[in-house]
């Protein structure tokens, strides 16, 4: 059986680190070569093109962190989740998400997010 909340963990990672080394190494670890991503924001493919759309996120939402918003739910090779976005510690997040993963061989092939509160 597939761990998908320890996918989901270490699929926060990357989006958490700011040391550019070490985020490409996470998304490297955690996502297929040829993964895609694609939220209403943008569809990227590839390691490189995760780690520019993850490295603009940050520029964007500096000193924010992403944080699992609930419980993982999974079957076969797929799983949603929702993510939270804000200071850590703070009660209300700034963004809230929903995303749907597809893994193969405990990696991730594909993300389909979507956005349900976004900051004005």
């Amino acid at each position: 059986m597939t761990d998908f909340t320890g996918i989901v963990e270490r699929y926060l990672a990357p989006w958490n680190e700011t040391d550019p080394v070490k985020r490409r190494e996470l998304i490297e670890q955690v996502f297929s070569d040829d993964a895609t991503y694609t939220d209403p924001l943008g569809a990227v493919r590839g390691t490189a093109g995760l780690d520019q759309f993850i490295a603009a996120a940050q520029q964007q939402f500096g000193g924010l962190s992403f944080s699992l918003g609930g419980k993982v739910d999974g079957h076969h090779d797929i799983a949603r989740f929702t993510w939270h976005l804000g200071p850590e510690g703070a009660e209300e997040p700034l963004a809230v998400g929903f995303d749907v993963i597809v893994v193969e061989d405990d990696r991730i092939r594909q993300v389909h997010g979507f956005l349900d509160k976004v900051p004005g």
